[in-house]
């Protein structure tokens, strides 16, 4: 009797040591009074590099025809990339289908489709570490046969060193929007209990669709506007 007594009473000392501890503990991570807001900043640049999607597509009566046809073309396109002093590493292909084309038969046409010819696609993604140097890659994919230009992309090449010049901006909107509700609540900003950046905006890529006459239009790379915003939180006190 004895022996479950002291249980007991020893259990109920580990709990009530228990409820104490977690308690202290929950008080010591109780947050202060603060007020919380997202600065934002943006910087233009202007891009350094493009990316160039193109290829070609062929339609031939059976699927070895359609095929063997466009890897010859593909090779064309390919040497022309070398032959423009492009390094290996700059393009890769990014889509090869072989894919049945279906017609309607009947004399309405309302038949059922069959079978009328394959079609090969293959494309290529080209980088390209100079964009001034855009029009020249077009050109030689053209004139090498390719005849699916699907369009140009623009980018930064190193957005984040170029996002440092933002980072103070965002931070000072940031404060700029907490003391107006500061000032609205009746307190004044103490000092930062945190600040995080909510992850850099990239910029939305400038597509142009290509046609076979594009290789003659002029290309534009622009100025690009990249974005940043930092969530900081202040701590409160009163006025």
């Amino acid at each position: 009797m004895r022996t479950m007594i002291a249980t007991r009473t020893l259990t109920a000392a580990l709990a009530a040591t228990f409820l104490s501890l977690s308690g202290a503990a929950m008080a010591d991570t109780t947050l202060p009074p603060m007020i919380s807001v997202t600065g934002e900043a943006t910087v233009n640049a202007t891009p350094d590099m493009a990316q160039i999607d193109g290829g070609v597509t062929t339609d031939a009566k059976t699927a070895r025809e359609a095929s063997d046809a466009n890897n010859a073309a593909m090779g064309r396109v390919l040497l022309a990339l070398q032959g423009a002093g492009l390094a290996e590493k700059d393009y890769q292909t990014s889509r090869l289908s072989l894919s049945p084309q279906y017609a309607n038969t009947g004399p309405n046409r309302n038949g059922p489709p069959v079978v009328s010819g394959y079609r090969a696609s293959n494309r290529v993604t080209v980088k390209l570490r100079d964009v001034s140097k855009v029009a020249n890659i077009i050109d030689a994919l053209v004139a090498a046969g390719a005849n699916d230009i699907g369009g140009i992309h623009f980018a930064v090449s190193n957005p984040s060193k170029l996002l440092d010049e933002a980072r103070p901006k965002a931070i000072a909107d940031a404060r700029r929007k907490a003391e107006i509700y500061a000032k609205a609540a009746g307190v004044t900003l103490g000092d930062p209990v945190s600040i995080s950046e909510g992850g850099a905006m990239p910029p939305m890529p400038m597509v142009r669709k290509a046609s076979m006459d594009f290789a003659a239009a002029p290309v534009a790379p622009g100025e690009e506007t990249l974005h940043i915003n930092v969530s900081v939180s202040w701590a409160i006190k009163a006025a």
